[in-house]
Order: structure tokens, then C-alpha cells, then sequence
């Protein structure tokens, strides 16, 4: 079993996708094991982005991120990084397939409406950073019906 972040972007929150977006991923058979809206700190934001700071675009990059409200979740299930990062689709909403979230409602790179951990790597940190030992482990009774 793999765990791994999701942020529902401030765009997202801002449109009211919250609820649909996250039950994409419950629907797909992933369990959500942590979750809280928050407004993202700088300090935060800047660790979550730290590869990109040196990047023209790192400043936008925070000042997104921290503009307005985000739920963030911790995600679990076989292959679960792979799968969130199917589900969102691709980065720029105008490449994004039909049926993916990016494909279904955004039309941009910029507002691209989620973030999925990229490795398993990247989700330990970022996992790490989010949520500081809140992840809950719970099973769920249908299990067995889901992942065999």
C-alpha cells in the first residue's frame, strides 16, 4: 500500500470542487487516511515548492498556493501515486484527457486545480511536511471487495 498527498488548490476551493474532487479519488477505491482545509503559510508553501526555488516562477508559485484556502489529504492504496497522478491528469488542463480532473474542469497550467506527489520519495517529504504524524490507519470493512 502506497500513501500520498493531495492538495485541492485554492482555484478548486474557490469554485466549490472540493467535495467532487476528493471523491474521485474514494471512487477510484483509494482511502482517505488524513484531511484538513487550511490556509497555506508562506514558510510552508516554500518547503512544499523547495525544488523550484530558484525558478523565475517560484514567487507565483507561493503567492497561488497561499492566496486562499486548501484541503489537503493523505491518500492510500496500491499504487496510489500513480493513480492520483492518472486521476488529475495531465498538468496543463488544455492537454489534460476527458475524464481526468485538469481535463474536466481546467483550462490552464497555471489553475490547474490539484497536486499528487510525484514518487514515493516526494511523498514522504511532502507527506512529512503536511501532516506531522496525523495520518490515521483504519481499515475499512469492504476492503476485499476493492483491492481483491
Amino acid at each position: 500500500m502506497q500513501t500520498t498527498l493531495i492538495i485541492i488548490k485554492p482555484d478548486a476551493v474557490q469554485r466549490g470542487l472540493t467535495g467532487e474532487l476528493l471523491s474521485r479519488y474514494e471512487r477510484k477505491g483509494l482511502q482517505i487516511v488524513a484531511a484538513k482545509f487550511i490556509q497555506v503559510s508562506e514558510e510552508i508553501a516554500s518547503k512544499h515548492y523547495a525544488e523550484h526555488k530558484e525558478k523565475p516562477f517560484f514567487g507565483e508559485l507561493i503567492g497561488f498556493i497561499t492566496a486562499a484556502p486548501v484541503m489537503v489529504a493523505a491518500v492510500r492504496g496500491p499504487e496510489a501515486i500513480a493513480i492520483c497522478r492518472k486521476i488529475n491528469g495531465a498538468t496543463n488542463g488544455v492537454e489534460a484527457d476527458p475524464g481526468t480532473i485538469r481535463g474536466d474542469y481546467a483550462v490552464s497550467k497555471q489553475l490547474n486545480l490539484v497536486h499528487a506527489s510525484d514518487s514515493p520519495e516526494s511523498a514522504e517529504r511532502e507527506l512529512a511536511l503536511w501532516f506531522n504524524g496525523e495520518i490515521i490507519d483504519w481499515s475499512r470493512q469492504n476492503e476485499r471487495w476493492i483491492t481483491g
